[in-house]
Order: structure tokens, then sequence, then C-alpha cells
């Protein structure tokens, strides 16, 4: 989660809001918002980010919330 959450705020400086949570019962929470709009969730079925794969859809997804922004 804290290596995710310095990637994206390193390449979207001042634009993201990210939370998240890691616990010892299980693998934690991790949601990402842009302009009001949840581009990932983990809760919500969009899985931990542990492949370039998740990290491109979530990197697209804020780029186009931007842009609509």
């Amino acid at each position: 989660y804290r290596q995710l959450k310095k990637e994206l705020e390193k390449q979207f400086p001042g634009k993201l809001e990210i939370t998240g949570e890691g616990t010892p019962q299980v693998t934690g929470w991790f949601e990402v918002t842009v302009a009001g709009k949840l581009v990932h969730s983990k809760m919500n079925g969009d899985g931990f980010v542990d492949n370039s794969t998740k990290l491109s859809k979530i990197v697209a997804a804020i780029k186009e919330a931007l842009a609509w922004g």
C-alpha cells in the first residue's frame, strides 16, 4: 500500500486522495479517488495491485478522471 501510494503520488502530485490501511487479520484495504471519483477500490472488488497491468489500469483511470475533472 505505502509503496503504491508513493508511486502514484509521484506521478500525480497533489491530485489524488489515496486512503488505505494494513491490518494483521486481513490484507487491508486501498482506495484511490480523483476529483471525487473513485478509480480503484480493493474493498469493492478491484483487488490488490500486484502487477503492472493493474497499476496501468489505475493510472489510466486517473488520467481519464483528470481530463474530465
